[in-house]
């Protein structure tokens, strides 16, 4: 199986996974980067799978049904174009429509309210997560519609995974996260060497993705709140901010990181 981000607009990628025959897309906000690989690679349109309802992730989803008869799949609560077989936590959806793979569904509100991710347990021998904009390589998304508390739930769900999960997010996003992440840890070495990393990466115009969820729990300010240096470091830009509650800490980070430069 074949794992492919595809890049869209500024900063998104398009995760495509084909078996050199179908394929299936992720959060395809545009449709244009999907038909280009379509085309170039020879392959089908199985599956669309959605996360959530934002314009930049369902944009090109009409145009690729039309274009392909693929099924799509998206959050039971959300404003996703019809039709879709809508999804909610705990419910999986396999066989040809996904290639022969497995996904269970997670409900991962917070970014918005109904956003949800899907979990492969074995992709040629190791999990795999497409969970769209609620955690990133070194962050997390936006509460645009969600509260901080959800987030811990949402965030602590997929921190509970496999370490050897793949992590794939749908932004290109590492290295300003990880610029506000070293803000909040200085000292932490696995966060210095994985950003050195990254910045070679992107000096290639490489992704820094997928990541994988061992790394982010050494790395991820977000997934670290019950870390004694993360509650310190967010109690010291919010003096207000009681170390041992870990959705007071939560708040304060990303509060922070929204007015991080």
């Amino acid at each position: 199986m074949n794992l492919l981000p595809l890049p869209a607009f500024t900063d998104n990628y398009i995760w495509m996974l084909h078996d050199g025959r179908q394929a299936i897309v992720v959060d395809p906000g545009d449709a244009a980067p999907v038909v280009q690989a379509l085309d170039d690679l020879g392959l089908g349109l199985q599956a669309i799978l959605v996360t959530h309802h934002h314009a930049d992730h369902v944009g090109g989803v009409d145009a690729l049904r039309e274009a392909t008869g693929a099924r799509v799949f998206g959050p039971a609560r959300e404003r996703i174009p019809e039709p879709l077989v809508r999804l909610a936590q705990g419910e999986v959806i396999e066989g040809p429509d996904v290639l022969g793979l497995r996904f269970t569904v997670i409900d991962v509100p917070g970014h918005t309210a109904g956003h949800i991710a899907y979990y492969c347990a074995d992709m040629d021998g190791e999990p795999l997560l497409f969970c769209g904009d609620t955690l990133f390589s070194g962050g997390c998304g936006r509460l645009f519609e969600g509260t901080p508390a959800q987030m811990l739930d949402s965030l602590d769900q997929l921190a509970a995974l496999p370490g050897n999960t793949r992590v794939c997010c749908t932004h290109e996003y590492t290295l300003s996260n990880l610029k506000f992440a070293r803000a909040v840890e200085p000292g932490n070495a696995a966060l210095l060497h994985y950003s050195s990393q990254c910045e070679a990466l992107r000096a290639q115009q490489q992704p820094t993705l997928p990541s994988r969820m061992d790394l982010e729990r050494d790395i991820n300010p977000f997934l670290r709140v019950r870390q004694p240096a993360v509650a310190q470091a967010a109690r010291g830009h919010d003096a207000q901010v009681p170390e041992d509650d870990a959705v007071a800490v939560l708040a304060a980070l990303r509060q922070w990181k929204n007015e991080f430069r």
